[in-house]
């Protein structure tokens, strides 16, 4: 069986016209479209006669076009609260279309009202266009869509949107500052090697005495670099590529990275409680959608973002498929923390699932945040002290021989 043809979103072009209105008077401005008759057949339905059209060409350069979930988060909530004040669904996409500067935004707005203003749902339309509208995010407008309550959905999708993003960007600032670390050290260490002992090694030449071992080492260092910077610029740029490219095809070895970065001291436990947060937002939220228990699981596992957390939901799913209770099949991965576990057997008890989840996400949500403002403080101090260390190791090394200075003159 073929799979079915994904619509192809059309160019969006920026067109200048001028015409005549019904009252006889010369109007002229600009519209965004995909092609001259499109321009035309909307300005015949306002009652302007075109007299002329022209394509504008686009700018050589575009920067900072490009399409981000923080994007996607925005429009969700524009589409929410338009919705909920009663605005039509095309013409709320159509406003969307014209109020954004990101051309790229822009024309993928136009190209989904386009599609719904054809008689095509809401969900199959953005299924055409995964790279900013994954699965669950179909499946969501999909179940608003066949409730009737797309305005509560869509609101639902856009606390789960904003949350998603809040949580990944505490995530990203948790990652950075250990990366900031090494990276400034990196460089100073680098500066030093390249410029400053060089200096002093044409001092330490006239001396005439037996150097340090500290400083005959850091002197070999900054020799090595210096002769072979360029292939260990090469070397590293390289190993930078191929993992890149390695983890985007191995499957293996993402695993494996997961599994490492959860060890790491400090930074392991925050992302525990992120995949935690994660798994109780992205369930309650497709539950409370009215998505279907074991659907909402498979949503759940895939925005997981761990995959040991997300073969361990895996595993409930098949267990609850089997008629066992979600919150004894968590227990049984050993996996999820037991005030989770607990939480899920109250809400399945009472039959506030969705709530109890809700709930969980915000408690781990909360300690993810302050988790990574303890990481902060504890690094600004530790990012001097690695720096100290650094530089005052070389600094030392460099000074040893003036020490001994004196010696040598007797």
């Amino acid at each position: 069986m073929l799979a079915p043809k994904k619509t192809k979103m059309s160019p969006i072009h920026t067109f200048k016209w001028k015409g005549i209105n019904r009252k006889g008077k010369k109007v002229s401005g600009e519209l965004y479209g995909t092609s001259a008759l499109e321009i035309k057949t909307e300005l015949r339905k306002q009652a302007i006669n075109v007299t002329h059209i022209k394509k504008l060409p686009k700018p050589l350069f575009v920067f900072g076009d490009k399409i981000n979930p923080m994007d996607i988060t925005l429009i969700s909530r524009q589409i929410a609260t338009m919705l909920d004040a009663g605005v039509p669904l095309v013409q709320t996409l159509t406003l969307i279309a014209k109020s954004t500067n990101k051309a790229s935004l822009r024309e993928l707005m136009n190209v989904v009202s386009t599609e719904i203003s054809t008689g095509t749902g809401m969900a199959k339309t953005l299924r055409d266009h995964p790279k900013y509208f994954d699965a669950l995010y179909c499946d969501l407008v999909a179940a608003g869509e066949q409730s009737g309550a797309l305005d509560t959905i869509y609101d639902r999708i856009a606390i789960y949107k904003e949350k998603s993003e809040a949580l990944k960007s505490k995530i990203k600032k948790a990652m950075f500052y250990p990366a900031a670390v090494l990276a400034v050290a990196a460089v100073v260490t680098l500066l030093l090697l390249l410029f400053v002992i060089p200096q002093f090694k044409d001092i330490f030449a006239g001396f005439g005495a037996e150097l340090p071992a500290f400083t005959l080492f850091v002197l070999q260092i900054s020799n090595l670099v210096r002769e072979y910077w360029y292939i260990m610029g090469i070397v590293l740029f390289l190993s930078v590529w191929i993992f890149k490219k390695s983890y985007a095809a191995f499957e293996r070895l993402r695993n494996q990275c997961d599994l490492l970065l959860l060890k790491i001291p400090v930074v392991g436990p925050i992302l525990e409680k992120a995949s935690v947060a994660r798994f109780s937002r992205t369930l309650s939220t497709t539950f409370a959608a009215g998505i279907p228990l074991i659907d909402a699981l498979l949503s759940a596992s895939g925005s997981s973002g761990n995959y040991i957390y997300r073969n361990a939901i895996l595993k409930i799913r098949i267990d609850v498929m089997g008629g066992m209770q979600m919150n004894v099949a968590m227990k049984m991965t050993d996996v999820f923390p037991e005030m989770l576990v607990q939480m899920v057997m109250i809400g399945e008890e009472s039959g506030n699932l969705d709530t109890m989840l809700s709930k969980v996400a915000e408690i781990y949500e909360q300690q993810v945040d302050d988790a990574v403002d303890a990481l902060t403080s504890l690094l600004e101090p530790f990012i001097m002290v690695v720096l100290g260390v650094i530089v005052g190791g070389l600094i030392v090394a460099m000074y040893l021989p003036i020490f001994q200075l004196g010696s040598v003159i007797g």
